[in-house]
């Protein structure tokens, strides 16, 4: 299938309602076709109860891409309103792709408060950083701002799409200084940090992404001393084994009349393993809808 044909069944998946094809512009940094896209739902999680960042993808309902990329199909991609609008899901990956590391620049420096990975019972896809209201959050690479605006769990964001290949977001600001389109140099100021959207406290959710699929940023980056662990990363189907891990979870939606003792005994676990799982007491008072991990 050439990769028109690709771009063209990936947007239909995705559900856009149309799909033009631009001629390549000057101020096209990435010297390549773009894609309008409109009417794209912006996608917030269905993967598991939503996590705290919206925009999220429930990668269990895309169909793995085992192959190679077609070459041109990341890059001729573009949206500024949906996080993933590429629906391929890169767990069972057969290609290497090398993420050149070495222009980093951390995008803020503070106490990590929370860690990619389970959370309870969410799946958190980025790494927390603690941060006071009003301080500059900087670009960690040379890019192009894709995504500037307000969703309703990451509150005030920026997506920029990076020259390496990745794309990194930064949640929870406070206002925004860059606009779609616009070029950014690693270390350029683009945004304030703050704690909007779904947030407990100020702090900055940074996510690093290829091609729509997250990747553990600590995995990337010593975020002790801000420097990339190495000049290169290779992104493999090890740098998405977690998703293995996600496809197994299991969830109970709690009903009228449901206990824990019940649950438990229905799923065949305990009440203490319950509580562990959801942070819970035996005590707590079930609320009808929630969703309960059972494993």
């Amino acid at each position: 299938m050439d990769v028109v044909k690709r771009i063209k069944f990936l947007a239909l998946l995705a559900g856009v309602a149309s799909v033009s094809f631009a001629e390549p512009s000057t101020d096209n940094i990435f010297g390549i076709e773009e894609i309008e896209i409109s009417d794209v739902d912006a996608g917030e999680s269905q993967l598991l109860p939503p996590d705290t960042e919206d925009d999220l993808t429930d990668f269990s309902e895309f169909g793995s891409y085992d192959e190679n990329l077609p070459e041109g199909l990341y890059n001729s991609i573009w949206s500024d309103v949906a996080v993933n609008p590429y629906n391929i899901n890169l767990y069972k990956m057969k290609d290497t792709v090398s993420i050149d590391m070495r222009d980093y620049h951390h995008p803020i420096y503070g106490r990590v408060t929370s860690v990619f990975g389970m959370r309870r019972y969410r799946y958190h896809y980025g790494t927390d950083i603690k941060l006071n209201i009003g301080d500059t959050v900087r670009s960690a690479f040379d890019g192009k701002v894709r995504i500037a605006k307000i969703g309703r769990g990451y509150g005030y964001y920026v997506l920029v799409r990076h020259d390496n290949g990745l794309e990194t977001i930064y949640g929870h600001l406070s206002k925004i200084l860059v606009e779609p389109e616009s070029a950014v140099c690693a270390g350029d100021a683009i945004a304030l940090g703050g704690n909007t959207g779904r947030s407990t406290g100020p702090h900055l959710h940074f996510e690093m992404r290829y091609v729509g699929n997250p990747i553990n940023p600590q995995t990337l980056v010593d975020f002790e001393t801000g420097r990339p662990i190495k000049d290169t990363y290779l992104v493999c189907a090890e740098s998405f084994k977690y998703k293995g891990n996600i496809n197994n979870l299991a969830y109970y939606t709690v009903r009228r009349g449901d206990t824990l003792s019940g649950i438990a005994k229905r799923r065949g676990t305990t009440v203490s393993k319950l509580c562990k799982l959801n942070n819970i007491t035996a005590r707590t008072t079930l609320k009808i809808g929630r969703k309960l991990r059972c494993s």
